[in-house]
């Protein structure tokens, strides 16, 4: 195990959660048809970590892998990435492994090989409460209390440890279905949002919270538990902020999609790297969206994501700079 001393410069959004090895038919068409496949990566709060980084924002992922190659990947990966890395290695567990299938042109299919995994199995010994306790803000996701008992302890442990220490908690609702129930997510979504200074849901995450509505009154019915500011992503028709009372809106950035998953961790990243600035809600949620549409040009989770100074492209009149 590793997981490390506190970070000794400057500010930090901590983050920590399952990142699976990731596989992907280099073709269209049936996975048992697929004669060549591409190795990565992906795991949301790596990938919003990543997120961070690339905008200049100083990012600690923190997670358990297993003691084989595939484990290697994703500490060379993301450390690749600038992130600091901190991991528990399970020698008596795999590290995850999710396969993307592109059955048709326009849609794909996802499949998970994580029961039981190494990242299941984060507890709380894996994360170093004086690292959580000097963050500047900590950022979960609800896909790590899906994962085992095991997991929604080391979730709950450091919130608890990050609100005792007054650092801000970011809360990603991020249902996955072959995980758990909707019933089940949400009464935990109704235990953890209180707790949270930001929540980032879906439009139908939102729903299994708070109950169906338009975008604004489930915006309205978050906060209303506690967060100061709760934000609702709706994909090609933007996203909505409540911030402290107060509605902003943004527009989607219009783009060819070539793969979606990823824009929603693009989208948190864009958002926080801007919160962790000080910089305010319109330009958050204008950013977001920028990032959100970036990773959506490129196949892979989190590989389109863009550096700050790449954000202007997409308002780029000439397709070629010199």
């Amino acid at each position: 195990m590793n997981a490390g001393n506190p970070v000794s410069t400057g500010p930090y959004v901590l983050t920590f959660g399952e990142t699976m090895a990731l596989m992907r038919a280099d073709q269209v068409g049936p996975l048992a048809h697929a004669s060549t496949m591409s190795l990565g990566i992906g795991g949301s709060e790596s990938n919003v970590a990543i997120g961070l980084r690339r905008l200049g924002v100083h990012a600690v992922w923190c997670g358990r892998i297993g003691a084989d190659s595939l484990g290697q990947l994703v500490e060379r990966e993301i450390r690749a990435e600038g992130v600091d890395v901190r991991i528990a290695i399970d020698p008596s567990a795999p590290t995850g492994l999710m396969i993307k299938e592109h059955r048709t042109p326009d849609t794909q299919r996802i499949s998970y090989y994580r029961a039981g995994s190494a990242g299941s199995r984060i507890a709380p010994a894996d994360i170093n409460d004086e690292l959580i306790s000097r963050a500047g803000l900590l950022h979960v996701s609800g896909i790590t209390p899906a994962l085992s008992p095991q997991a929604a302890e080391t979730l709950r442990h450091t919130i608890g440890v990050a609100k005792a220490a007054g650092v801000p908690v970011s809360f990603d609702l991020n249902f996955r279905g072959n995980l758990w129930s909707a019933e089940g997510a949400g009464s935990i979504y109704r235990d953890i949002i209180p707790l949270a200074d930001i929540v980032f849901a879906g439009d139908d995450e939102a729903a299994i919270a708070v109950g169906a509505g338009e975008p604004e009154e489930l915006a309205r019915r978050i906060a209303n538990l506690g967060p100061g500011q709760a934000v609702i992503k709706l994909g090609a028709d933007g996203a909505l902020a409540l911030v402290d009372g107060q509605i902003f809106r943004q527009a989607a950035v219009p783009v060819s999609v070539v793969d979606t998953v990823g824009a929603g961790d693009a989208f948190v990243a864009g958002y926080l790297a801007e919160l962790v600035e000080g910089r305010s809600p319109a330009e958050r949620l204008r950013t977001a969206a920028a990032t959100g549409a970036f990773a959506c040009l490129v196949p892979g989770d989190w590989e389109g994501f863009p550096r700050r100074h790449e954000l202007a492209l997409l308002e780029a009149k000439e397709p070629v700079s010199r």
